[in-house]
């Protein structure tokens, strides 16, 4: 699984993360209260896609040039 959950501080609803220790590109996504963090591929795209305003599922179509 690329996704990785990211702990949200119940008492202040905040979301700290520290940007040094993870290598190259990422993304976060956030939907009803929850975090997840994922590595974005060096060639392709990671698409998120969404169902009735809430994230339903992150696609990933990767390759490179030849």
């Amino acid at each position: 699984m690329r996704l990785k959950d990211i702990q949200i501080d119940p008492s202040t609803m905040k979301l700290e993360i520290d940007i040094m220790e993870h290598n190259g590109s990422f993304a976060i996504v956030v939907c009803d209260g929850k975090a997840k963090l994922t590595g974005l591929p060096n060639h392709g795209e990671t698409k998120i896609i969404t169902h009735q305003g809430k994230v339903k599922r992150v696609k990933y179509d990767e390759g490179e040039e030849f």
